[in-house]
């Protein structure tokens, strides 16, 4: 058992006037910001192994891409039905179990010989892959205000770092071991992370006298009373949307053209979008200056640029990779410039309000992920490129729709 006495982050409470006066560790912001981006990461491993995958349980590609979108609908469900107990359960006790349970089911999905079971698992790794969406708004609560845009950033740079590297580390081992390698790789590594989540995070009490079927009938009335939410919450759908379209479709793109480029090339992608991290550290201190709105709008532009260039020249691989650049730019500055905004509303309400709007987010990506396979099959890339900008479009009409006196 680890000595609080001996340990200054475990002598801390998430208690809020604890830290009206202390600032937050930066270790504490950078070790959080590290084990987001280690879980988040489940979600995304799956995206460069999909043409291995479907030839070693005999798939077509538009079956291939339930893979991905089970896997966010599960994130979906998660969030709806386990992120709303970061306003009411002691988060770091959660944490370390969601963690240990998704280690389980990446294991199982390594060994398993059935697609059906396959299918399974992928949606419980995202439905018990949410630890993230409660580690941010606690980050957010424990944040005094002159130092909350800067600390979300932070850890939603260690979370977008997460979903872009791990297609690298996907695409890299999958390569060089079999697809089945990386899930086991990340079950040992989630078992790694509960024990240092349980080491390093303080204890978190939130103070809510609702319980658990109070926490979800309450999130209706949020979205009602906070049109901010609902601005939020449209346009980071429609966002993630045309994110999932790309990755989703990016490997049998490669694997079309002359080349037939594989799974290393599409893992490398992920390298090309680390501009989306710089974005993430970057987009609430300029929400702050510039306001989140304009902030987002601007996101969705560069989004709808990149889906552009990609159409005009798909064949090119600077050409994706510059578009790559772009949409991880814009979805990501967007992405926490909307987070920014939201976690400035209600304090005690910060998990289900994230709930709300990530929930939004991911049923946002399943949607990209699903059309994005059934236009693949349909009209290649050209009809791929028309659905993300036609999705870049919609964000930017819904953007001038909604908009209100929030920032």
């Amino acid at each position: 058992m680890v000595n609080r006495a001996s340990n200054p982050l475990q002598s801390m409470t998430a208690d809020k006037s604890h830290f009206s006066t202390a600032r937050v560790p930066r270790s504490l912001i950078l070790v959080m910001a590290g084990v987001n981006g280690a879980i988040i990461a489940n979600l995304y491993y799956s995206q460069p192994l999909l043409a291995e995958i479907a030839r070693d349980f005999n798939l077509r590609q538009s079956q291939a891409g339930f893979i991905t979108a089970l896997t966010q609908i599960g994130y979906g469900f998660g969030l709806l039905f386990l992120t709303p107990l970061g306003d009411k359960a002691e988060r770091r006790r959660l944490i370390v179990i969601l963690t240990l349970l998704a280690a389980a089911a990446l294991a199982i999905t390594g060994a398993v010989r059935s697609a059906a079971i396959l299918l399974i698992m992928n949606f419980l790794i995202g439905v018990l892959s949410v630890v993230p969406q409660i580690i941010v708004p606690f980050i957010a609560t424990i944040s005094g205000p002159a130092e909350r845009s800067r600390n979300v950033g932070t850890v939603m740079s260690g979370l977008l770092l997460g979903i872009l590297l791990a297609r690298t580390v996907s695409g890299f081992i999958g390569a060089h071991l079999g697809w089945r390698a990386v899930y086991f790789c990340a079950a040992v590594a989630m078992v790694l992370l509960a024990a240092l989540i349980r080491i390093i995070m303080p204890e978190s009490r939130p103070k809510n006298g609702l319980n658990y079927l109070g926490l979800l009938t309450s999130l209706p009335g949020l979205l009602r009373r906070l049109p901010v939410l609902k601005e939020a919450a449209l346009s980071g759908a429609l966002l993630f949307a045309a994110f999932s379209v790309f990755w989703t479709t990016l490997i049998f793109h490669l694997e079309a053209l002359p080349s037939h480029l594989g799974t290393q090339t599409a893992g490398c992608f992920g390298l090309v979008g680390a501009a989306g991290a710089i974005a993430a550290s970057m987009s609430g201190r300029l929400a702050d200056r510039l306001g989140a709105r304009r902030i987002v709008a601007s996101g969705a532009g560069l989004v709808l640029l990149a889906w552009i260039l990609m159409g005009l020249g798909g064949s090119s691989l600077l050409v994706l990779a510059c578009g790559a650049a772009l949409l991880d730019l814009g979805v990501q500055g967007a992405h926490v410039a909307n987070q920014t905004r939201i976690f400035a509303h209600m304090p005690e309400a910060r998990s289900r309000i994230n709930t709300i709007y990530i929930v939004s987010f991911f049923a946002g990506g399943a949607f990209g992920s699903l059309a994005s396979t059934s236009v693949w099959t349909l009209a290649g890339w050209p009809g791929v490129c028309l659905l993300g900008g036609t999705l870049m479009g919609l964000a930017l009409l819904a953007g001038f729709a909604l908009r209100n006196d929030s920032t």
